[in-house]
């Protein structure tokens, strides 16, 4: 197993190419989720003070 995650000398290199790619991929996500959400917020909180 030891071999396996080291890889031939090249495992920190790989397995870092791993990890900013997952974090790369989890933001793309995250990201548009976030600003739809807040934007979602925002419209709800702006309708409210026309109502009042």
């Amino acid at each position: 197993m030891n071999e396996f995650f080291a890889m031939g000398g090249h495992g920190p290199y790989v397995w870092s190419a791993y990890a900013i790619t997952l974090i790369v991929l989890s933001l793309n996500v995250l990201q548009p989720w976030l600003a739809r959400r807040r934007l979602v917020n925002e419209e709800a909180r702006r309708r409210r003070r026309e109502v009042v």
